[in-house]
C-alpha cells in the first residue's frame, strides 16, 4: 500500500527533527489502540490520548497530537508526580489499562469505547476513562483539548447541567462527563484532583447533536459499561477455532483487526491513522484510513482461518451493496474505497500540521485510489472462494459478478501496472499482478466447479494457462537463479513469497527453493524482509524505508511451506519480539527495531495470523 524506499539509512543530517523535539512526542509503538468499530483512538503509555477521529475512521481528527505536539490536540490524564508506566490490555478484550507506578501510590487508567447495539448510543461514540488508585495515593492532573478538522476549525467551550463541559465547532459539538469538578480554561478544560487508595473518578466524552443528548456518566454506569464491553470482547473471541502455540498473539491479532471493522458497512480499514512516517524525517506518508480491497480480503482470509464468518458476511455485503462496479480506465474496481463505499478520495496535504517528529507533510486522502494494481482481483477473488467454502454459498448475484471481473482480467492480465506497492514510478509488468491475476482465475474455476456454477471454463483455463507459462518464461531469471520483480530487469521482491502461498508453484520446487535462498541472502535481515532494493528500481520518492512486516510473515509461512521447519520457527520467533508492549505492529520496522508507518496495520496482523496458523500445522 505504500511505496517502496531504499535499504541504506540516510544521513542524521538530513532529518528535520532535532534531538529536543523528540521529547514532545510519544513513539508511534508506545501507544495501544481501543475502538468501537466505527472509530479508534491511540493511546500513549504516558496516560495520553492522542489521536482520535469522531465519529467514523476516516473523520477529521479531534486529537492528533501525535502528527503535531502543539496543534494537533489532546486527552491528557495522568498522575502529576514523576512515575514509571506500564500498559496492557485487560485479558481478551480491547480494553486498554495503563498502570502508573510513583513513589507514594499506584494508580491506573481504564480506557475504552463502549460497544453497543442501540444506533443512537452507537453515535454517541463514548470514549471511556476510568481512574483507580490501587495503592497509596496519587495527585492526578486532566487536560482536554480538542481541535477540530485537523486543528483547522475554531471552536468554544461551555459549562452545562450537573457537571457536563460542552465544546462546540461549526460541525461537531462534544460534552466531557467529569465525577470530579473540571474548569475551563480558554480553549480547553482542566482538572486536579487527588484519589486514595480504593476512590475512582471517571471522565466521559461523547458526540452530541442530531438526536443524541448530552448524558451524565456516573461511577456506577462506567462500571457497567466496562463489564458490558468486557462480556462482549470475550464473547466474540470465543469463537476463535485457534488452539495453536501462539493463542495469545494470534487472538491479540483478530482483537485489532475486529477492532479495525467499520460496523455499519463491513468495510475494513488499512490502519486508523493517516501520516505516520515509513521514515522519520522523510516525505512517505499516507492516508490508510479507507478501504483496501487487497487488505480487506486477506483480513477476510486470516479471520475465516479462525472461524469468523460474520466479518466475511459483511464484507461481501459492503462489496455488493456499497461499491458500484464501472467500465473506467484502471477496471471495474478501484484499489480502495472509502469506508462508505465512495470511491472520490482526494489527496490534500495539511501544511499546518508538522508532522509525527516533524515528518512533514501530513496527508489526508489517497491519489492512489486512481491506480491500476491488477492483483487486487485475485485477492479479492480468493476471499469470495474461501468464503464460499467455509462460510456461506455465493449467491446467484455474486456469481455473475465474479464472472464479469474474471472476463475483465482474462481480457487485461497482460497490461503493466503499478503493482502492490503503489509506486508513483514507471509502470511494469510486475510478476506479482500477474500471480494474483492467475489466482483470480484459477479460484473461480474452483468455485465453479464445485457448485456446478456456469462458467467459460475454457478461455477461463486458456488465459489461466498462459499466465503461468508467462511467469515461468518471463518472470524467471536464469541468472539469478530466481524469480524476479516484473519482465525485463532482474530486480528482486519479497511479494514472491506468495507464490507457494497461493498455491501457484510446489513450495519444493527447484525454482522456487533457489528463490527462496536468494531473498534469504539479499532481502532478509535477522528475519525482518524488505520489499526490494530500490536502488534497482526506483519509485519516484525521496527517502528510505524499514523492513516489510507482510513480507517478514510471508517469508516465515514459505520457510514452513518448504520443510524448514525450524527456521522458519525461529524467524517467527524473532518477528514477535518486533512488536510493541500490547502486541500491535506498525507497518513497517526500523533500522534499530522501532515501529515505523501507519499503526496498527491491517496487513501484519493478518499475515501474523496466517503464519502462525500455517506454522503450527507443519510443526504437528
Amino acid at each position: 500500500m505504500t511505496t517502496p524506499t531504499g535499504l541504506m539509512a540516510t544521513p542524521t543530517a538530513s532529518l528535520r527533527t532535532t534531538r529536543a523535539d523528540a521529547s514532545r512526542y510519544v513513539p508511534i509503538a508506545e501507544h495501544g489502540l481501543i475502538g468501537d468499530m466505527r472509530t479508534a483512538a491511540l493511546v500513549g503509555t504516558n496516560g495520553t490520548i492522542d489521536w482520535y477521529c469522531c465519529t467514523r475512521f476516516d473523520a477529521p481528527s479531534i486529537f492528533a497530537a501525535i502528527l503535531d505536539a502543539d496543534r494537533g490536540g489532546a486527552f491528557e490524564l495522568a498522575p502529576d508526580v514523576p512515575t514509571r508506566t506500564k500498559q496492557f490490555y485487560f485479558p481478551d478484550t480491547n480494553i486498554l489499562i495503563t498502570r502508573f507506578f510513583a513513589d507514594h501510590g499506584v494508580g491506573e487508567v481504564q480506557d475504552f469505547m463502549p460497544i453497543v447495539d442501540d444506533s443512537r448510543e452507537a453515535d454517541r461514540h463514548r470514549l471511556i476513562r476510568r481512574v483507580l488508585c490501587v495503592r497509596g495515593s496519587l495527585p492526578f492532573s486532566v487536560r482536554v483539548a480538542p481541535r477540530f478538522d485537523y486543528g483547522r476549525q475554531q471552536h468554544t467551550v461551555r459549562p452545562h447541567h450537573r457537571g457536563l463541559t460542552v465544546f462546540d465547532s461549526p460541525e461537531l459539538s462534544l460534552a466531557l462527563t467529569s465525577s470530579v469538578p473540571v474548569e475551563i480554561d480558554g480553549p480547553d478544560a482542566r482538572s486536579s484532583f487527588t484519589l486514595a487508595e480504593g476512590e475512582s473518578a471517571v471522565f466521559a466524552l461523547d458526540r452530541i447533536g442530531d438526536g443524541v443528548e448530552p448524558r451524565f456518566c456516573a461511577v456506577q454506569e462506567a462500571e457497567q459499561l466496562f463489564g458490558a464491553t468486557v462480556r462482549y470482547w470475550r464473547g466474540w473471541l470465543a469463537h476463535s477455532r485457534y488452539r495453536g502455540r501462539w493463542r495469545e498473539m494470534v487472538h491479540r491479532s483478530a482483537l485489532t483487526l475486529k477492532l479495525l471493522t467499520y460496523a455499519p458497512t463491513g468495510a475494513i480499514v488499512a490502519a486508523p491513522t493517516t501520516s505516520l512516517p515509513e521514515q522519520i524525517g522523510g516525505e512517505r506518508n499516507w492516508d490508510y484510513r479507507y478501504a483496501w480491497v487487497r487488505d480487506a480480503a486477506f483480513c477476510i482470509y486470516a479471520l475465516l482461518r479462525l472461524g469468523f464468518t460474520d466479518e466475511a458476511e459483511s464484507f461481501v455485503r459492503f462489496l455488493s451493496s456499497k461499491i458500484c462496479l464501472k467500465d473506467c480506465a484502471h477496471g471495474p474496481l478501484q484499489i480502495m474505497y472509502g469506508i462508505d463505499g465512495r470511491s472520490e478520495l482526494p489527496e490534500e496535504e495539511l501544511q499546518h500540521l508538522e508532522g509525527h517528529l516533524g515528518s512533514a507533510p501530513v496527508r489526508i486522502g489517497n491519489n492512489a485510489v486512481n491506480q491500476l494494481q491488477l492483483d487486487i482481483y485475485g485477492a479479492l477473488i480468493d476471499s469470495l472462494y474461501l468464503y464460499d467454502k467455509w462460510g456461506q454459498p455465493l449467491s446467484s448475484d455474486h456469481w455473475d459478478t465474479v464472472c464479469n471481473l474474471v472476463n475483465w482480467v482474462c481480457d487485461n492480465w497482460d497490461q503493466p501496472d503499478e503493482g502492490i506497492w503503489e509506486t508513483r514510478g514507471k509502470i511494469q509488468n510486475f510478476l506479482y499482478s500477474q500471480l494474483m491475476c492467475w489466482v483470480a482465475i484459477e479460484r473461480a474455476m474452483r468455485i465453479a466447479r464445485h457448485r456446478g456454477l456456469p462458467a467459460d471454463m475454457i478461455r477461463w483455463g486458456r488465459e489461466r494457462d498462459a499466465i503461468y507459462r508467462r511467469i515461468m518464461q518471463r518472470g524467471w531469471s536464469a541468472e539469478r537463479r530466481a524469480f524476479v520483480q516484473h519482465e525485463g530487469d532482474d530486480v528482486l521482491d519479497a511479494a514472491v513469497l506468495m507464490m507457494p502461498l497461493a498455491k501457484f508453484i510446489s513450495p519444493t520446487d527447484p525454482k522456487w527453493l533457489s528463490t527462496l535462498d536468494v531473498l534469504g541472502e539479499e532481502l532478509v535481515s535477522d528475519s525482518l524482509v524488505y520489499r526490494y532494493d530500490p536502488k534497482a528500481s526506483p519509485d519516484g520518492l525521496r527517502g528510505e524505508e524499514g523492513t516489510f512486516s507482510i513480507c517478514s510473515f510471508w517469508y516465515v509461512e514459505a520457510l514452513s511451506r518448504a520443510g524448514r521447519v525450524d527456521e522458519a520457527r525461529l524467524a517467527f520467533e524473532k518477528m514477535l519480539t518486533y512488536a510493541n508492549h500490547v502486541g500491535l505492529f506498525a507497518e513497517e520496522i526500523g533500522r534499530t527495531g522501532e515501529q515505523i508507518g501507519n499503526f496498527p496495520q491491517a496487513f501484519t496482523h493478518l499475515a501474523l495470523i496466517s503464519a502462525a496458523f500455517n506454522l503450527d500445522r507443519a510443526l504437528g
